[in-house]
């Protein structure tokens, strides 16, 4: 019986260890190679990242803007948090950040400067939170943002300051406030403007809502969202459609003043002032002269005149 060649044996596994070309020691582990995949940002703590960029901070009940955010985020989601405030900076480091998602926070306070390093941001949404108010500027720096919703707020005035230049807006979400009118000026800071959000507000028929239907007129809507905008003549309690005020319902509302009308009326109104107060001050003095001027002649007139040697009250004294 032949007995088996040294090929065909088994070698032990010491053998193996000794003859492999590469250590096996040295070969990376599947779990290393996954965490350092490469697109995924230091994830901060309680928060779930993925590939692209993707921070899933969501329902996690944080009190503020997780710490350590990198200029990998791409999306970061903060939605259904208890986020009372923002702080300034408060995301800061995440400059490339294009999404950012802060729904139901209980939001009631946002800083001016706020979003001062976001300047990359496209989509922010901001509703369903209880912001009364926002500080002029919060929404400057955000030049390439192209949707912003505030629906589900409490708004009841919406300024030109605190929206700033707009210029890739696109779309725009005021629902579900309690906006009576917009100011003059919001709208023309937003020509990309297209989809304006505005049902769900205790809108006002009057002048003010003068803008706001002249830019509805030029943007065509569908008819059942159309027919959802409605406002409420003071006095009558009627509801109108906003689309049915044409420009003529508003000529008896007075015209804004052009823009050099407004240099006009502040360069010289300062100065009609000022010389007003020179003119007064300069008439002051002069009655004030005039009458030091007229005591004093008054109280020479009314001295009695030394006598002479040779009058009748001199010889008398004598």
């Amino acid at each position: 019986m032949r007995s088996p060649s040294f090929l065909s044996r088994r070698p032990p596994p010491m053998l193996l260890l000794l003859l492999s070309p590469w250590p096996v020691w040295a070969q990376p582990s599947t779990a290393t190679a996954t965490s350092g995949a490469p697109g995924i940002p230091d994830c901060p703590e309680a928060c779930a990242c993925a590939p692209g960029g993707l921070v899933n901070c969501s329902g996690r009940s944080l009190p503020a803007v997780p710490e350590g955010l990198s200029r990998c985020v791409r999306a970061l989601l903060l939605d259904h948090n208890r986020l009372r405030a923002l702080p300034p900076g408060a995301f800061v480091g995440a400059g490339t950040l294009l999404r950012l998602d802060l729904r139901e926070n209980g939001l009631r306070w946002v800083h001016a400067r706020a979003f001062w390093s976001l300047g990359a941001l496209q989509q922010l949404d901001l509703s369903d939170n209880l912001l009364e108010a926002l500080a002029p500027g919060t929404f400057s720096p955000l030049r390439a943002l192209r949707a912003l919703s505030l629906a589900g707020n409490r708004l009841a005035r919406l300024e030109p300051a605190a929206l700033g230049a707009l210029p890739l807006l696109h779309a725009l979400s005021l629902q579900d406030n309690e906006l009576s009118a917009l100011a003059p000026g919001l709208l023309a800071g937003l020509p990309s403007l297209h989809a304006l959000h505005l049902r769900g507000n205790p809108w006002t028929c009057g002048c003010a809502l003068r803008p706001l239907c002249s830019w509805l007129r030029r943007h065509p809507r569908p008819a059942p969202e159309a027919e959802t905008l409605l406002c409420v003549l003071p006095g009558r309690q009627t509801l109108s459609p906003l689309t049915a005020f044409p420009d003529a319902a508003f000529s008896h509302c007075s015209q804004p003043l052009a823009p050099r009308d407004l240099a006009v009326v502040y360069v010289l109104g300062p100065v009609s002032f000022l010389a007003s107060l020179a003119a007064c001050l300069a008439l002051g003095c002069l009655l004030t002269a005039c009458r030091a001027r007229r005591c004093t002649a008054l109280s020479r007139l009314r001295r009695p005149r030394d006598p002479g040697p040779g009058s009748p009250a001199a010889s008398a004294q004598a």
